[in-house]
């Protein structure tokens, strides 16, 4: 297995989009998955993994990948976002039963395994389960890049006021997916 000192995390990118707020969340969500697809080929090239970590919806009998298909045929904005993220060969994914991608997952071992010291997180919701991940990296001590517009939230205030809680509490780098790589943690406060 390949050493990596970072790691791309996708959280929840391939959803229906069918809960209460889903549908203020869609085009949000659609610029988050279209900068990350960015971010996620630009990482690729640096040799920086990406790992996808997708809640389960309750289908304690499904997997990734049949995830990403029924997601793929799905119209508007769920399918469009499934295709554009397509995961490639060598990306990593796993299935998360709560908010958290670390709670009930394997996550802290393949992080371990892969070495990786700084995460990236991209995804659905910036005040739900990218909060939840973030601070559980944190207490793991995990540097963080949250690229601000990478992740969306139901309402722009619920993003704002996440992000900056992030910022201030986690020592999160918010810094924009266009970032210089060699700065995007820069600003962790770490």
């Amino acid at each position: 297995m390949r050493r990596a000192s970072a790691a791309l995390l996708m959280i929840d990118f391939f959803n229906p989009l069918d809960f209460e707020g889903a549908s203020t969340l869609a085009l949000p969500a659609l610029r988050a998955a279209r900068r990350t697809a960015s971010l996620k080929a630009r990482l690729r090239r640096a040799g920086v993994p990406a790992i996808y970590a997708n809640d389960n919806f309750g289908h304690w009998e499904s997997e990734f990948s049949a995830q990403v298909i029924q997601c793929q045929k799905m119209p508007g904005v769920p399918g469009e976002i499934a295709r554009l993220l397509t995961p490639a060969a060598g990306d990593r994914s796993i299935l998360k039963p709560r908010h958290s991608a670390f709670f009930g997952t394997p996550l802290d071992f393949l992080l371990d395994e892969l070495q990786v010291r700084r995460l990236i997180l991209a995804g659905l919701t910036t005040d739900n389960c990218i909060t939840f991940t973030a601070s559980d990296a944190y207490l793991r001590k995990f540097e963080l890049w949250i690229p601000a517009d990478c992740v969306a939230a139901v309402k722009p205030d619920f993003h704002r006021a996440a992000i900056a809680h992030m910022k201030r509490v986690l020592k999160a780098s918010v810094k924009p997916a266009a970032a210089p790589l060699a700065d995007a943690f820069a600003s962790s406060g770490r």
